[in-house]
C-alpha cells in the first residue's frame, strides 16, 4: 500500500493514503462540496454519474487504462484528493512514457498539494512513467486541464471548474505549462459578417455540399455516432495528445447524448457522397442541474428533464466540430467549419439558445481561432494541462 506522510511547519502532518473502503470513497466523492461550499459558480455534478464514471466495470476507459486513487487527511479530515493513471492507448500511439494525474482537489495549502503530487507521482514512476501530464480527469475525452482564467462564470456541460489558488500550489512542485485549452463564447443571436456568409454561399454554389440532421431512430442511432467519431479520428489525428476513441467507449457516449440530443442538435455535411464534417451542439445541462446538489431523487430528475425538454436552457455547449484531413487547410475546409457553425447558431437559437460555448481549443490550433474571432467569438475561459519530469 503506498502511503505518504509530509510534515510542514506548523502544521499537523499530511497523510496521503489509498481509496480503498466506501467510507473512503464516500470522502473522495463529498470532498468538491465541502471546498466549493461558498463559490457560486461551481456546478455540484450528479453524484451518480460520477460514481459510475469511477466504475472500472461501467467506464470503457479502464478496457485500455489502469488508475489509482488517493485521500489526503490532516487530523482524520480530508483535505485533498488525486489520481494517477496510465493509458495504454496513449503509450502506444505516442510512445512517449506519459502517465496522468487528475480530479485534483485540496484545501488552500502547499504541503497538501506537494503530497498529493508527490504520491501520485511515485505510482507512476514504479509503473515505468517518465513524464507526467495533467489534471486530465480521466483523458482529454473527459474534463481535461486546470481552470486558471474564467472564474467569474460557471462552467458548461463537460467543463471542469476550480480554485484560483490551485495553480500556484501545482507550478510550485515543479509542473510548467503544456499546452492550454481554450473556451470560446459566443452570442447565438449575432449573425455572421457578410464577407464569412459570402464565403459560404460561394463554396455551397460551387461545391454542392449537402447538410443533414443527425437519425436519432433505434436502428441507426449507434452508427450516426461511430461516423461522427469516426470524423473525429481522422480530424483531430494530429492534435496535440490525441487519443484514438474506442467502440466501447464510441457506444458509451452515444448512450449518454442520446439522453441530450435533439435531431438538429447535429449537423452533418456530405460532399462527394462521403460525410465529411459535423458539429454536435449539447443544452447546458449543468444550467438544469445547478441547485440540485449533486443529486436527482426524489425530485431531481423531473426538475432536469422539465427544464432540457419542456422549459429549456439558455446556453449551449459546441464540444465537437469536424472536417476530414484532406479539406483541412484548404478553401472547401473552411467554408465547411463556418457553415458548422452558422448551422449551430441558427438551431440553438431557434430552441431559445441565446449564448453557446464553443470549447475546448487548442491554444496552438491558430487557424480555428482565427476563424472564431472572426464570426464573433471571444475567450472567456482558459483551462491548463501541465507536465513534469519524473
Amino acid at each position: 500500500m503506498l502511503e505518504t506522510t509530509i510534515e510542514n511547519a506548523g502544521w499537523t502532518a499530511v497523510t496521503v493514503v489509498p481509496v480503498e473502503t466506501r467510507t473512503q470513497w464516500r470522502a473522495f466523492h463529498h470532498l468538491p462540496y465541502l471546498l466549493y461550499k461558498d463559490d457560486p459558480n461551481w456546478v455540484a455534478p450528479l453524484l451518480l454519474e460520477r460514481k459510475m464514471h469511477f466504475d472500472k466495470s461501467h467506464n470503457p476507459f479502464f478496457q485500455h487504462a489502469k488508475a489509482a486513487f488517493w485521500l489526503a487527511y490532516r487530523d482524520g479530515v480530508p483535505v485533498g484528493r488525486i489520481t494517477a493513471q496510465i493509458d495504454e492507448l496513449h503509450l502506444a500511439q505516442h510512445n512517449d512514457a506519459t502517465g496522468h494525474f487528475g480530479f485534483i482537489e485540496a484545501i488552500d495549502n502547499s504541503a497538501v498539494f506537494e503530497a498529493l503530487l508527490d504520491t501520485a507521482e511515485s505510482w507512476l514512476q514504479s509503473q515505468g512513467m517518465r513524464r507526467c501530464v495533467g489534471p486530465v480527469s480521466f483523458s482529454l475525452w473527459d474534463e481535461p486541464g486546470l481552470l486558471v482564467e474564467g472564474f467569474n462564470r460557471p462552467p458548461s456541460v463537460l467543463m471542469g471548474h476550480a480554485l484560483p489558488y490551485y495553480q500556484k500550489h501545482i507550478a510550485a512542485s515543479g509542473y510548467t505549462k503544456a499546452q492550454d485549452l481554450l473556451a470560446y463564447d459566443y452570442e447565438n443571436g449575432l449573425p455572421l459578417q457578410p464577407t464569412m456568409e459570402q464565403i459560404i454561399a460561394r463554396a455551397q454554389k460551387r461545391h454542392q455540399f449537402r447538410f443533414r440532421h443527425i437519425r436519432m431512430d433505434s436502428k441507426n442511432f449507434k452508427a450516426e455516432i461511430a461516423l461522427l467519431l469516426d470524423i473525429v479520428n481522422d480530424a483531430w489525428s494530429d492534435n496535440w495528445g490525441f487519443v484514438t476513441m474506442t467502440q466501447a467507449e464510441v457506444d458509451d457516449m452515444a448512450s449518454m447524448f442520446k439522453i441530450l440530443l435533439r435531431p438538429d442538435s447535429v449537423v452533418i455535411a456530405e460532399y462527394e457522397g462521403e460525410a465529411v464534417a459535423f458539429e454536435l451542439t449539447l443544452p447546458n445541462i449543468n444550467e438544469a442541474i445547478r441547485d440540485l446538489g449533486g443529486r436527482l431523487l426524489p425530485f431531481g430528475i423531473i426538475k432536469v428533464l422539465w427544464r432540457l425538454k419542456i422549459s429549456g436552457v439558455s446556453t449551449v455547449r459546441m464540444p465537437l466540430m469536424g472536417v476530414r484531413r484532406k479539406w483541412q487547410n484548404t478553401h472547401i475546409g473552411a467554408a465547411l467549419a463556418l457553415s458548422m457553425i452558422q448551422h449551430a447558431r441558427i438551431n440553438a437559437w431557434k430552441h431559445g439558445g441565446k449564448r453557446a460555448e464553443l470549447s475546448w481549443i487548442l491554444e496552438s490550433n491558430e487557424r480555428l481561432r482565427h476563424m472564431l474571432t472572426l464570426v464573433g467569438g471571444t475567450v472567456y475561459k482558459r483551462y491548463r494541462i501541465y507536465e513534469k519530469a519524473l
